[in-house]
């Protein structure tokens, strides 16, 4: 992008009106021609914007490969439930960046405003003044700054990719560092092996600040250990100096100081079991005496966090399945999340047995091989989609061809609604639909769900008011 654009002033930018969007695909032409992750470009940022980073609430710091998002959302419930403000920031988004940054308030939580968006953009645009960066770097300078002017009793902040030479890793002393299960993922910039990937993540660990680690495979761990007895961190090890299962419907924890019944997560899955007790771990750490059990109860049972196991009824997606058909919508894309998945989808099959099918869309960064195999024996049929508006995401016809050569009986489809449609004809019964693969294809159905029913010249309210004419049209 031009330097030219940067020429105007600040004063310019600031009360000419633009929306945030227009402000984030500017920023865009700022990346630098090749990513060398460091710190450099984000710390002298935040000295220009003057250190907004030192003025932020009590911080949690959370690495790690999966479940980052989950785990903060049970933080945050039982913080609220116990009275207090937190503010979040997280990412990527799914449907609208305001997602990635959800300030405390009066009337509860909220999404970052458009206004004060488009404001701290275009502050830490102005103090950038042109400078290569990425644009993590660059949002996470202006999450922080709206950090610094709300008033909050503690701060849930989610590493982006690694955690040593993420953006977020700027902060000298936060209260508490957690990090959840690490697995392979973004090998070209953390390393191919589990050792190298915790290596990564383990670098938010700092002098004398707890760390909770979440389960761990032993590569990993060994990893975090010497970590942290390098620097100096405390760790309170999950299976070591606490534990979390699942017993007669209800999850039990047990630390040295605590041994406690709550009801299981509003969250489905064994994984979030264990996000759930990770939390229960940090809050301990955090609150002490004053975390009470009616708090976690309240807080595991009331977190929310979309497109994990998510349930989709009562939207858009209708117009292309019965009305007995369930559709559940999970963002894994890597091989621990594929494989916490179809575990899920064993357990969901004793209670309710179905016929599954899997509608399939993944970003070509990623090993998509390793992602489906954990599903052989679990579904009856695979519908590959493409994701729309991502150029590096797998074609549907190169994405089938994966999944064939892995065993499965799988299929390329035009998308989201042909997939859907295709899944609905093949059922001999109302069945299970799985849709997975990638947090921009969550994005991309929520999106759908959420807005009218309509597949080309196909608008109906449900499927079942199609005409066989209609639904083999769509085919």
């Amino acid at each position: 992008m031009s330097t030219i654009m940067f020429a105007e002033s600040s004063e310019s930018r600031r009360v000419r009106p633009v929306s945030s969007s227009l402000l984030l695909e500017r920023l865009k032409g700022l990346h630098p021609k090749a990513i060398d992750l460091s710190l450099h470009r984000v710390e002298r940022l935040l000295a220009t914007l003057g250190h907004p980073e030192r003025r932020l609430p009590p911080v949690v710091h959370v690495a790690g490969t999966n479940g980052k998002g989950s785990l903060i959302a049970f933080l945050r419930a039982i913080a609220e439930s116990l009275g207090l403000r937190a503010h979040t920031y997280t990412s990527p988004h799914l449907v609208s960046f305001h997602e990635r940054i959800v300030l405390a308030g009066k009337e509860g939580p909220a999404q970052i405003s458009e206004e004060m968006l488009v404001d701290c953009l275009s502050r830490v645009e102005a103090a950038n003044d042109g400078a290569p960066i990425t644009q993590f770097e660059i949002t996470t300078a202006a999450a922080f700054l709206a950090f610094s002017e709300v008033p909050a009793d503690i701060l849930l902040l989610e590493t982006g990719m690694g955690g040593r030479l993420d953006a977020t890793n700027v902060l000298e002393r936060p209260r508490v560092t957690a990090i959840t299960p690490v697995s392979i993922d973004h090998v070209g910039f953390l390393g191919n092996t589990l050792a190298s990937i915790a290596s990564e993540k383990a670098g938010i660990l700092k002098p004398g600040v707890p760390c909770i680690v979440g389960r761990q495979e032993a590569d990993a761990l060994a990893v975090i250990k010497d970590k942290a007895a390098a620097v100096g961190a405390p760790l309170h090890v999950f299976g070591r100096d606490f534990e979390v299962f699942e017993r007669d419907r209800r999850l039990i924890f047990h630390s040295a100081t605590r041994q406690i019944n709550l009801p299981l997560p509003c969250l489905e899955g064994a994984h979030q079991i264990d996000n759930a007790g990770t939390a229960i771990a940090i809050a301990s750490m955090l609150f002490g005496e004053a975390l009470t059990v009616d708090a976690l109860e309240d807080g595991v049972a009331k977190a929310k966090w979309p497109a994990r196991l998510q349930r989709l009824n009562n939207g858009g997606l209708d117009a292309y399945v019965g009305e007995q058909t369930e559709v559940l919508l999970d963002g894994g894309h890597n091989t621990a999340g594929g494989a916490a998945l179809a575990k899920h989808l064993d357990v969901l099959n004793a209670r309710d047995p179905r016929e599954v099918h899997l509608i399939w869309g993944m970003m070509d960064t990623k090993d998509a091989p390793s992602v489906i195999e954990s599903f052989k024996g679990r579904c009856s049929r695979v519908y590959a989609v493409p994701i729309p508006d991502e150029e590096n995401a797998f074609n549907a016809t190169d994405l089938a061809a994966i999944a064939q050569r892995e065993g499965f009986d799988a299929v390329p489809t035009r998308g989201l609604a042909h997939a859907l449609l295709l899944s609905q004809a093949a059922m001999r019964e109302p069945g299970r639909v799985l849709i997975f693969g990638s947090l921009y294809l969550a994005g991309h159905v929520l999106r759908v769900h959420a807005g009218p029913a309509s597949s080309g010249d196909l608008q109906r309210t449900s499927f079942q008011q199609l005409t066989e004419r209609e639904r083999k049209a769509c085919l």
